[in-house]
């Protein structure tokens, strides 16, 4: 699941400027190797794709069928190892990171429904994980935006 949050924390708003990881073919080369992947355009223009509609059903723009033209054609395989039962995904290689994402999402809302979403500062673009036992997480990271938000909502009050 940090691989995903990765990608949907691939396009933050730096000083007010997007800085995109997988913008530039050298930049997102290195970001998809990284992360398991190979590297290739292809796989980047796929893995873009992804991030977008994953960023869209996780805001609630878009429904999760908008997610299904990246899961064409990839399969699971059961195959009973001495661990037990594992899982191999069968999928074109450039194809693979982008599903592994797919994948991550649907597990991250099966295990943990409601938990991935949007940062709660409206000037921010970040996801967040929200791992917490009263699941009341509101912002990617408490010492950034959760501290710019209730400064604003001080200096509001004392206004």
């Amino acid at each position: 699941m940090d691989a995903l949050l990765d990608l949907l924390n691939s396009r933050p708003l730096v000083n007010g400027e997007e800085q995109d990881a997988l913008g530039d073919p050298a930049g997102g080369a290195r970001w998809a190797r990284e992360h398991g992947g190979l590297g290739s355009r292809a796989e980047l223009e796929l893995l873009r794709e992804a991030r977008d509609a994953l960023r869209d059903v996780v805001r609630g723009e878009s429904p999760p069928a908008v997610l299904r033209p990246l899961l064409d054609g990839v399969h699971q395989i059961p195959e009973i190892t001495s661990d037990g039962l594992r899982w191999t995904l069968r999928t074109p290689p450039h194809a693979r990171l982008a599903v592994e994402m797919v994948l991550a999402w649907a597990g991250a809302e099966q295990q943990l429904p409601g938990r991935l979403r949007p940062c709660a500062n409206d000037e921010c673009r970040l996801f967040l994980l929200d791992r917490s036992r009263a699941n009341r997480a509101r912002w990617c990271s408490m010492a950034v935006c959760g501290n710019r938000e209730k400064a604003r909502r001080h200096y509001a009050r004392t206004r």
